[in-house]
């Protein structure tokens, strides 16, 4: 562990202990209003947006939206899962596509969420959400940069992010500037021990990032393949043993019975991994929400209920038992998510 970690983590682990936490048994996680005990996320969902925005890096700020009125139109779906006694969320918008710190900070304010925001950089759709500065940067560069917000809370906002966001392109091989993304990755994990969630969707890509983690000395606990779905069972078994963790998050109710990806299709891949014994390195999320600046009041959001309300019965009807539901939306979110220790 770096000094200056130990010197940003130790008021962390007083705050808890004054609290009556148990951070030597549970850890940390941050959220936008700063840090819980682990054990206090709950039922999580773990891959959620609020608001994106794709117009592209070199377009968009936060003067494309009003604060005010996104946490207007958001609160409802917020209060809504709330009710639902999910008690956490993971908002995995990056910067430059929309990540707006102090407003997630004011919608956990009024609605008594948790929510959870990021750092890092989004290389896929070739590259269009990299600011111009990234060609300039060195992967240690950009590790400062993302060490920063952790240490030092994102632009003026104070706060602070809980996970590591990036993207790759689909592609066979990762291309030069991908490969300096998760080097980035790599030792921000290494200096802040935030987890690392990249946006991936097929097998090679996948296996091309975890061999540069593994190059720069990184675990493989300590990534979360987002977009899992879109690799083959064999791919999602095989990173899960070498510990990964599989993300499946895009379960939707408004896909038919037997289309590809529908909840049949997610509640069979994860049957599968229970089934190889991989259940303990499963997230599930519904990739949903998506206020959109530039539409009329926000575009069509998506809600996060569709997990409560229609999947988990499907599991159950499947012969999941209530401890295996609490281990894919409260244990493994927990452990996911946990800052590690840095080096």
């Amino acid at each position: 562990m770096t000094k200056r970690s130990q010197l940003f983590l130790l008021p962390l682990f007083l705050m808890l202990l004054t609290n009556g936490c148990k951070p030597a048994s549970e850890g940390i996680v941050m959220t936008v209003s700063g840090p819980i005990d682990a054990a206090d996320m709950g039922t999580t969902l773990t891959h959620e947006h609020v608001l994106v925005d794709f117009i592209g890096a070199d377009s968009t700020g936060e003067f494309r939206w009003n604060k005010k009125d996104v946490v207007e139109a958001v609160t409802p779906y917020l209060e809504e899962i709330r009710g639902l006694n999910i008690r956490t969320l993971i908002e995995c918008t990056p910067a430059y596509i929309g990540r707006d710190p102090e407003m997630l900070k004011m919608l956990s304010g009024a609605t008594g969420m948790q929510l959870i925001t990021n750092t890092g950089y989004y290389g896929a759709q070739n590259n269009k959400f990299l600011p111009a500065s990234f060609y300039d940067l060195s992967a240690a560069e950009l590790a400062s940069l993302w060490t920063g917000e952790f240490e030092n809370g994102i632009g003026e906002s104070g706060v602070r992010p809980g996970f590591i966001k990036i993207a790759v392109n689909p592609g066979d091989t990762l291309s030069a500037e991908h490969e300096k993304i998760v080097a980035a990755a790599a030792l921000a994990h290494l200096k802040t021990g935030l987890v690392i969630a990249s946006h991936t969707g097929p097998d090679k890509p996948a296996f091309a990032q975890l061999k540069v983690l593994e190059a720069y000395g990184v675990d493989p606990s300590a990534f979360i393949w987002v977009h899992a779905q879109g690799g083959s069972l064999e791919g999602n078994i095989q990173a899960a043993r070498s510990g990964a963790w599989i993300s499946l998050d895009n379960v939707n109710l408004q896909r038919a019975p037997g289309e590809e990806y529908s909840t049949g299709w997610y509640a069979e891949r994860i049957l599968a991994l229970k089934e190889a014994g991989l259940l303990d390195r499963v997230l599930i999320s519904h990739d949903a929400g998506w206020y959109s600046p530039g539409e009329e009041n926000g575009g069509s959001f998506r809600g996060f209920t569709d997990i409560s309300t229609g999947f988990i019965p499907l599991l159950e009807a499947l012969g999941f038992t209530p401890g295996e539901l609490d281990q894919l939306l409260i244990t493994n979110p927990r452990r996911a998510f946990t800052i590690r220790n840095p080096a």
